[in-house]
């Protein structure tokens, strides 16, 4: 059958050559332009290579140049090499060395989504929306994220310093960190409230390891609170993001039927959808998912369908707004392609790119002084340059206060949760938006006037 099957496909080809030979024509007529520009490339490629000034890396430039045309789509697609292939590879594992940042690049320097929990960076007090001009004294700007990143990796116990540029600020600021290992444990837990019977989730990142530690959270928390367990509530505030799979199985743990996520790509028969199984990992129990300006993406998709099916509260404040799929493309010993190939839709049609998930009860958090009057926001993924646009129109959005207190009795956004889960009535603590002046723009701008 086997032998068959390819003698029809070869059948179909020899009788496909006519036609062939009459598309051809046009087929190379509307790819000309494309093939004029791979001959410029190559053309300058050669005049760099024996007219610059010093003997270049060649490899290097090939790699600048993939990289230049992968970031020129979007924000988040990118090339990595061999080496960046592997780093990738380990982090999404858990593990690896380095500060423990989640960063992204804006008008040429590393911004900062989020730092790991527990890592250098944290610790060090590096908060989402810093911005990073130096390493070590050297200016980040002109470095790809990629190159950033591997000076800020580096062996273990090794120092390194960062300047830091941070909204209201006056000066720029140092933090002097020594590398580690950085193990992230995408899962914490610990048993919440004045009666100690509130489950406490924290995830802040989805690794392979993301869902064995929610199953271990679970099973912990039932035996901690015993009968008296109210619910849970799903921490994923600074969570930045990482594996679909994982996203798409933490929903499913509190979902018992119903879409968590759809994916569409380019074509329609591109389109992906998937489904709860049968059976709540979580045996029914109230819910609350807290969220903020710094989670994004798989915390988006898991706090979008708990959403969607009202199976959870979500309080907090707006969400990152990234709802578009990188898909991992290896290139055999070269590295690998990080490519956007889809967008991806919550259970009701939501599409979130560039606009967030919005919670159902907004609570913001009260400023310490030493921050009141400066920015504590992430401008989400609307400020990012070369952002995919939401295809359902509006406006965009996304981003808000990452600023959660160390201290939780000052957290008012986890004392709003507990409340939830003891049947109190929560009501939004954000202040209204003041209306825009006569001749001003929703974001207080002013249009021009002209005096004749």
């Amino acid at each position: 059958m086997k032998m068959k099957s390819v003698g029809l496909v070869l059948a179909g080809a020899v009788s496909a050559t006519v036609l062939w030979q009459a598309f051809s024509g046009a087929i190379a007529a509307s790819n000309s332009d494309t093939y004029k520009q791979l001959n410029l490339f190559g053309d300058v490629f050669d005049r760099v290579r024996s007219d610059y000034v010093e003997p270049p890396d060649e490899e290097k430039m090939i790699e600048a140049a993939i990289d230049g045309m992968l970031t020129s789509l979007d924000p988040h697609s990118s090339y990595m090499n061999a080496k960046r292939f592997q780093e990738m590879q380990v982090q999404t594992k858990g593990e690896f060395g380095g500060l423990g940042i989640e960063v992204t690049m804006e008008n040429g320097l590393v911004k900062v989504v989020s730092p790991i929990d527990d890592t250098p960076a944290a610790k060090a007090g590096i908060l989402a929306n810093d911005l990073i001009i130096k390493l070590d004294g050297a200016e980040v700007q002109g470095l790809s994220l990629n190159e950033a990143v591997d000076k800020m990796r580096g062996k273990v116990n090794t120092p390194i310093t960062l300047t830091v540029a941070r909204q209201g600020a006056k000066e720029p600021l140092e933090f002097k960190l020594v590398r580690d290992i950085i193990r992230v444990k995408s899962v914490k837990f610990e048993v919440e409230g004045p009666q100690k019977d509130v489950g406490y989730i924290r995830i802040s990142s989805f690794t392979e390891q993301t869902q064995e530690g929610l199953d271990q959270a679970i099973s912990q928390l039932r035996k901690d609170a015993g009968d008296k367990l109210k619910g849970y509530i799903i921490d994923m505030r600074n969570n930045p993001g990482g594996l679909l799979d994982q996203a798409i199985s933490v929903s499913d743990t509190f979902l018992d039927r119903g879409e968590i996520v759809s994916t569409r790509g380019r074509n329609a028969d591109e389109t992906q959808r998937f489904n709860a199984q049968k059976g709540d990992g979580s045996d029914g129990k109230p819910v609350v998912v807290l969220i903020n300006g710094g989670s994004a993406s798989a915390s988006e998709i898991v706090a979008g369908a708990l959403q969607d099916h009202k199976r959870a509260i979500v309080i907090g404040t707006r969400s990152f707004g990234k709802g578009s799929v990188q898909t991992i493309i290896p290139l055999g010993s070269q590295g690998a392609l990080r490519l956007t190939t889809a967008r991806y839709y919550t259970p009701a049609g939501r599409s979130i790119q560039a606009k967030g998930i919005d919670p159902d009860t907004v609570i913001e958090q009260e400023l310490p002084p030493e921050l009141l009057g400066k920015d504590t926001s992430t401008k989400g993924e609307a400020s990012l340059k070369g952002h995919l646009t939401n295809e359902g129109g509006g406006d965009e959005g996304g981003g808000s206060s990452a600023y959660i207190p160390e201290d939780k009795t000052k957290d008012l956004q986890l004392k709003a949760a507990i409340d939830v889960l003891h049947g109190v009535k929560v009501a939004t603590n954000a202040k209204p938006k003041e209306a825009a002046k006569p001749n001003q723009k929703p974001d207080g701008s002013a249009d021009e006037t002209n005096a004749n």
